[in-house]
């Protein structure tokens, strides 16, 4: 973020014009829309850790989707961050209760990036918080499969099993 439009204006270092040929080289032209992609993030943390009410939590979701919109419709097909953006994408619509449409979102990132771990966590979360234990544990094991040394994925599992072995202690301890 610190390079891309608008951040390098106000971040320290971050109108270094070696770093951003550098990251304009890696993205391609997409990269001068990558500032909203921060702007999202930004917005999806507020939603999740510092908004007090639902009516804040939901504005800030509905942003991050937005500025995660606006880069995707300048992305290419193959641009090395859409996975990420997809989670992020989805992970904006869980919060806003749009389990579909969050879920696709997550499956489309699997599909571009079968290594990427993070939306076979949100999914798992997802089936888990919904009580379907059966259906976390398999997208777990599929994650692994994909991406053995996720150590999110196994410590995921590994709780899964806990509670599956122990679901008195399991609730004792919630």
């Amino acid at each position: 973020c610190p390079h891309t439009q608008l951040f390098r204006e106000r971040v320290p270092g971050g109108n270094d014009p070696e770093a951003i040929r550098r990251w304009h080289a890696v993205m391609g032209d997409v990269f001068q829309a990558m500032h909203h992609y921060c702007w999202g993030l930004m917005h999806l943390h507020r939603a999740k850790v510092l908004a007090r009410d639902a009516q804040t939590r939901s504005f800030h979701y509905g942003s991050a989707i937005d500025e995660f919109d606006y880069v995707l419709r300048h992305a290419p097909q193959h641009f090395v961050l859409l996975p990420e953006i997809l989670t992020k994408r989805g992970e904006a619509l869980l919060g806003l209760g749009r389990s579909a449409m969050a879920l696709a979102e997550f499956e489309r990132a699997i599909e571009l990036k079968p290594d990427y771990w993070p939306p076979y966590a949100h999914i798992s979360d997802f089936h888990k918080a919904k009580g379907d234990t059966r259906k976390a544990r398999e997208i777990l094991e599929a994650g692994l499969a994909n991406s053995p040394q996720a150590i999110g994925l196994q410590r995921r599992l590994r709780e899964l099993e806990d509670q599956t072995q122990n679901p008195a202690a399991s609730r004792r301890s919630r």
